[in-house]
């Protein structure tokens, strides 16, 4: 345990990796089990979307297929900001910052410099979630379909299952990290054995198995942790 007497998020995480229903529910999320037409999630579509959002010919900038990918995870930018993204300053600002963030960089290999509050990623993140209509949620998704092996989608369900780090990005980097990566490795083994293909980013992996493992209880308890 940790000084706040908390699971350390290595050993959470782990322990929810390797759980029975995580191979189950990445197969059922993405389309693959037996009842694929009734339990595949339009969040399956989210990295793939229009070729994805990291791919080179838009990686800086946010476009329209971006912003309906989002919306497979339930959230919506709003229109004037949409509008904003798409034609207007909002858009250049959120190009320049994106141009100085890490593309095709997996997050355990990434430099506190590419995570830390100084970094270009939470520029961009602080920038979305200074306009009116989108918050932390939101501004979370939208950069993780422009980084997908570097920013994870963060939702409330998933910052309940970590335990509600101070600093995501970063502690989630750590626990990548430990051991000689083996947490990395873990959720690389798992994408293989549930079957997804290689360009489903080992944080997609890992957003999967917390949200689906964990989404049951949140919204039934309003808890505060697994």
């Amino acid at each position: 345990m940790t000084s706040d007497g908390q699971e350390p998020l290595h050993d959470r995480m782990s322990r929810l990796v390797t759980s029975d229903r995580a191979v189950p529910h990445l197969r059922s999320y993405f389309g693959l089990g037996p009842q694929r037409d009734a339990t595949t999630f339009t969040g399956s579509r989210f990295e793939s979307l229009a070729g994805g959002g990291d791919r080179p010919a838009v990686a800086d900038t946010v476009t329209a297929d971006d912003l309906i990918a989002v919306q497979t995870l339930s959230v919506r930018i709003p229109p004037q900001a949409a509008l904003d993204l798409l034609e207007g300053d909002l858009g250049v600002r959120m190009s320049d910052l994106l141009s100085a963030v890490p593309s095709g960089v997996d997050m355990v290999e990434a430099e506190t410099a590419d995570l830390d509050r100084e970094s270009a990623a939470h520029r961009a993140w602080d920038l979305l979630c200074g306009q009116r209509g989108i918050g932390w949620v939101t501004a979370a998704k939208l950069l993780a379909r422009k980084r997908p092996r570097l920013l994870p989608v963060y939702d409330q369900v998933v910052r309940c299952a970590l335990g509600r780090p101070e600093s995501p990005w970063l502690e989630l980097r750590t626990a990548l990290r430990a051991n000689d990566c083996a947490l990395h490795r873990e959720l690389t083994a798992l994408r293989q054995t549930a079957g997804l293909s290689a360009t489903v980013s080992v944080l997609r992996v890992c957003d999967v198995v917390l949200w689906m493992g964990h989404r049951e209880d949140h919204r039934e308890n309003g808890c505060a942790g697994t």
